[in-house]
């Protein structure tokens, strides 16, 4: 795949360039991506990614943004997956994540969509990348009728959390850990609704990978 060149004008608005990727491929890239990103404990592999998004509505998003030796030529930096989760899960790790959100998330006669991995590479973090990938997403999710997006962190990832504040999410469970409140899970929603796009902030060009 060439991938397209972009440049960048600190004098005039930034247009965020985002991919949207297909399962098989853009498991891949994220395999790729996520070698870059030292704070993850363990790295997802296409294979996992694909076990996990197939037979089911998912979203692929990548940002990308100037190398840092070339400026005039773009990389992967930022990327968001995402995907729907409903009452009856059969894996047991999203069954358990079910299970956790009844009683602070709606499911019945909903669909939600769960932001399951993503993030940020370090040396493009604070540059809008992650907002515009957010934004993308809430757009795609309205699209399709999804009614709620959730989001799952931990209390030590500080910036995430700042991020989706900003994001305006809203904490709708926190799972303290009797051993580390650093480790505590964080959990944190947004209701989705058609004026919502009235107050994204990103300028955008989004286009579907090709092989």
């Amino acid at each position: 795949m060439t991938r397209p060149t972009l440049k960048y004008n600190a004098d005039v608005p930034v247009e965020y360039l985002i991919t949207h990727y297909d399962l098989e491929q853009g498991a891949l890239e994220i395999q790729y991506i996520e070698e870059y990103f030292g704070e993850f404990p363990r790295k997802k592999t296409a294979a996992e990614i694909v076990a996990r998004l197939a037979d089911r509505s998912h979203l692929i998003l990548i940002a990308m943004g100037p190398a840092p030796d070339d400026p005039g030529m773009v990389v992967p930096v930022s990327y968001k997956v995402a995907h729907e989760i409903k009452l009856d899960e059969a894996d047991p790790k999203l069954a358990e994540l079910v299970d956790r959100l009844k009683g602070h998330v709606a499911f019945d006669g909903r669909r939600v969509l769960y932001t399951w991995i993503g993030g940020t590479r370090r040396d493009w973090r604070g540059q809008g990348h992650f907002r515009a990938l957010t934004e993308q997403q809430e757009f795609w999710a309205i699209e399709q009728g999804f009614d709620e997006i959730v989001v799952k962190t931990k209390n030590k990832f500080y910036d995430m959390r700042g991020t989706l504040d900003h994001l305006r999410f809203e904490v709708v469970k926190y799972e303290r850990d009797p051993k580390d409140n650093a480790e505590s899970k964080v959990y944190l929603s947004k209701r989705l609704l058609p004026e919502l796009l009235g107050r994204h902030r990103s300028s955008r060009t989004v286009t579907q990978a090709t092989i």
